[in-house]
């Protein structure tokens, strides 16, 4: 079990919610009723799920692949801890994992 914190922009708290291993967390995101579009729905042809993950969390990941790097590259407000949510896979071995939805992103809630 992974307690997954979605934080606002300022990087207070806006939820937690708590997630199995092998889901996405897009899927994570997406029955939470946050604000990522993920139009590609995870076949990485967009960048609509970006996130940026909290620092200390970011080293828990294994590395992007190349072509997530390269959909990282056309991401609005990419960070050095940016990634896709439709590529991190959370595993036991993640306790938490905190991410703020960069400012601007595609919304598909209308918020």
């Amino acid at each position: 079990m992974t307690l997954v914190r979605f934080l606002k922009a300022d990087g207070t708290l806006d939820k937690e919610v708590e997630a199995q291993a092998g889901q996405r967390l897009l899927d994570v995101a997406w029955a939470a009723r946050e604000p990522l579009e993920g139009a590609c729905e995870g076949v990485m042809a967009c960048s609509t799920c970006h996130v940026i993950v909290d620092a200390p969390d970011f080293e828990k990941l294994p590395s992007a692949s190349e072509e997530e790097e390269d959909l990282l590259d056309l991401a609005a407000h990419a960070t050095r801890t940016s990634r896709l949510a439709c590529q991190i896979i959370l595993t036991e071995a993640m306790e938490t994992l905190s991410v703020r939805i960069p400012p601007g992103a595609r919304n598909w809630m209308g918020r």
